[in-house]
């Protein structure tokens, strides 16, 4: 684990971190192509299946009704609290988040870019009505007050897995605004993340003096990018991933190690407290 290194490559600078699920799966989130999910392939859901096919929503509905209880009682963890802290103290000028799990902003970390949207929100593909999931759970449950006593596997972003004969009788409920279909107000595949979100990111990595990716494997385009961005930039690139990822050969620096106990020990380098004050 050379933290010294990744200390003294980011000592006098001020770095935007991009991160990815690898962050979060040391507070128990599964991940979508992390060391333990490569062992069972999962395919994401595709936006286009989803706003086409009603049996594709009650699909990803009844596993998400399953999922969410547990997915919002995920908690930070080191690694979250470490890059809060690095940003209290003024190293970090920026977080883009490539997840929806909202926990960097439970561990106190200000002005999070959420690339892909969140889970704790609800959108209206109609009149773009927004509703907070949890009170759409109550919804879910109302409708499917059966959906509780089936088994579950918790998977990626909430969803879980459930007995197949347990979908086809499940309910979606529609729009409260307007009776449209609704739809977690997050990217999924096959989806253009929003214009001016990306914009946004951007302009993040423009006035930055490193960027530091921890925790991704950079497959997609939506992350991938930023990275192009900061190498024709020139700027110093930090990789902190178990595994390899698309933008290995951009790397400045490449630490292949776990997040959470690697943050923490560069905030300690960098002079600064891994617990954030505040949070």
């Amino acid at each position: 684990m050379d933290v010294a290194a990744l200390a003294s490559l980011l000592r006098d600078k001020r770095w935007v971190a991009l991160t990815g699920a690898g962050i979060s799966t040391e507070s128990g989130i599964p991940d979508y192509r992390g060391p333990q999910t490569r062992q069972k392939p999962r395919q994401p859901i595709q936006h286009r299946a989803y706003v086409k096919d009603a049996a594709v929503r009650a699909r990803y509905w009844a596993r998400s009704v399953l999922g969410w209880p547990r997915f919002r009682g995920f908690q930070p963890n080191a690694g979250h609290r470490a890059l809060t802290a690095l940003q209290q103290a003024g190293w970090v000028r920026g977080v883009i988040t490539q997840n929806v799990d909202r926990l960097h902003q439970k561990a106190g970390s200000a002005g999070v870019l959420e690339l892909h949207g969140s889970l704790y929100q609800v959108r209206c593909l109609a009149c773009g009505a927004a509703e907070d999931r949890d009170a759409l759970q109550d919804r879910l449950l109302r409708e499917n007050p059966f959906a509780q006593r089936w088994p579950y596997q918790l998977a990626p972003d909430g969803d879980a897995d459930i007995p197949e004969e347990a979908i086809g009788r499940f309910v979606v409920p529609d729009c409260e605004a307007c009776g449209g279909v609704i739809k977690p107000d997050v990217v999924f595949f096959g989806d253009n993340v929003p214009p001016d979100r990306v914009e946004e990111a951007f302009a993040a990595v423009e006035q930055a003096e490193a960027l530091v990716v921890i925790g991704s494997s950079l497959a997609i385009w939506s992350g991938y990018r930023f990275a192009l961005r900061a190498s024709e930039r020139r700027l110093p690139i930090a990789i902190l991933n178990l595994g390899e990822t698309r933008a290995d050969p951009l790397a400045t620096l490449r630490v292949d190690a776990p997040a959470g106990e690697t943050l923490a020990q560069l905030a300690r380098a960098l002079g600064c407290g891994a617990e954030p004050t505040g949070a």
